[in-house]
């Protein structure tokens, strides 16, 4: 028997859709997405509404990667840091209040993303650990400065799951505790916001299926 540790977080909520019966949530409105065509987008540092003083250089890391797999061209986070700071921005919540259209003149970009850190938490409780984290992501035009896509999404770990004898489950929340997985159930996060069908992000211009989705509407 497999056990609900070994199974990937995308299927795990998926499986907990289709057993609860829960209708698939309506797919969003693409037009202002298509209309904006980006094909390279800005990711600025993330607003952190946690009181983790680590949750945005860890979180930032896991950005980049999902969206150049999912077909745009990403510019460096680090350098775009650096640029931001030169520029008078080096505060993230300042940043996302700036016009887009701006942000994005600097770069070039086609399109900006913002991400708010909503919950990065680790507690512990009667032998269990529960792992959290929760973002608000909101993409908009570099052009128009209108908001082209948004996602919320929270994902959490138990680290009782999985165990087999009665010394695991203490022994492994006190690992959970120490040392929680913070950046891999972000990378899940950003996974199921970016290509969940009908719901993330349409493939990319540098992506196989670019223009040829059906879950978009291509």
């Amino acid at each position: 028997m497999v056990s609900r540790r070994a199974v990937p977080p995308f299927l795990a909520v998926l499986a907990a859709l289709l057993a609860a019966g829960c209708a698939a949530p309506p797919k969003k409105d693409y037009s202002k997405f298509r209309a904006a065509d980006p094909h390279s987008v800005l990711v600025v540092p993330a607003v952190n509404n946690t009181v983790s003083v680590e949750a945005p250089a860890l979180y930032l890391t896991t950005l980049p990667i999902p969206l150049a797999e999912r077909g745009y061209y990403v510019f460096p986070v680090n350098m775009v840091k650096q640029v931001l700071e030169d520029e008078g921005l080096a505060d993230p919540g300042v940043v996302h209040g700036a016009d887009p259209t701006r942000l994005c003149g600097l770069f070039g970009a086609d399109a900006v993303l913002y991400v708010a850190i909503e919950t990065w938490t680790a507690e512990y409780l009667l032998f269990n650990t529960q792992v959290r984290v929760e973002f608000d992501y909101v993409m908009k035009d570099g052009k128009t400065g209108d908001t082209i896509w948004r996602d919320r999404r929270m994902i959490y770990q138990d680290s009782s799951q999985g165990a087999r004898d009665p010394v695991s489950p203490f022994v492994m929340a006190l690992i959970a505790k120490a040392y929680p997985n913070y950046t891999g159930l972000a990378r899940s996060a950003n996974q199921q916001a970016f290509w969940w069908p009908g719901m993330g992000l349409p493939p990319g211009p540098y992506h196989s299926l670019y223009g040829k989705d059906p879950a978009y509407g291509n």
